[in-house]
């Protein structure tokens, strides 16, 4: 497997991981209990997805953890900011930096 497939399947789990979270949150503030259920059911078929492909390729998931770490960060921040008006404060941007560093001496450091 290349790396940009490595990298796209990465950001696709990010994305359902995130993804997954968010609807469980959504789901717990949602009005009606069919609301909830419906929210935490798709929830389920999201997160699943995330662990079946992650485990899907043949690598070592610990090697691409620094990637993995950033990918998550970037997808939450966006579906925080899009989905639940979170804003970006300097102590989110600040802790992001020293992340996307880690993230790059995790996976750059041989």
């Amino acid at each position: 497997m290349n790396r940009s497939t490595a990298f796209l399947i990465l950001a696709v789990c990010a994305l359902l991981e995130a993804g997954g979270d968010a609807l469980v949150r959504k789901g717990m503030h949602a009005g009606t209990l069919a609301n909830r259920l419906v929210l935490y059911l798709c929830a389920a078929a999201v997160l699943f997805a995330y662990g079946w492909l992650v485990n899907r390729p043949p690598w070592s998931f610990g090697s691409l953890l620094g990637i993995y770490v950033v990918l998550f960060f970037i997808v939450a921040q966006i579906l925080g900011i899009v989905v639940f008006g979170d804003k970006l404060t300097t102590p989110i941007m600040a802790g992001g930096a020293l992340i996307v560093a880690g993230g790059l001496v995790i996976t750059l450091w041989r």
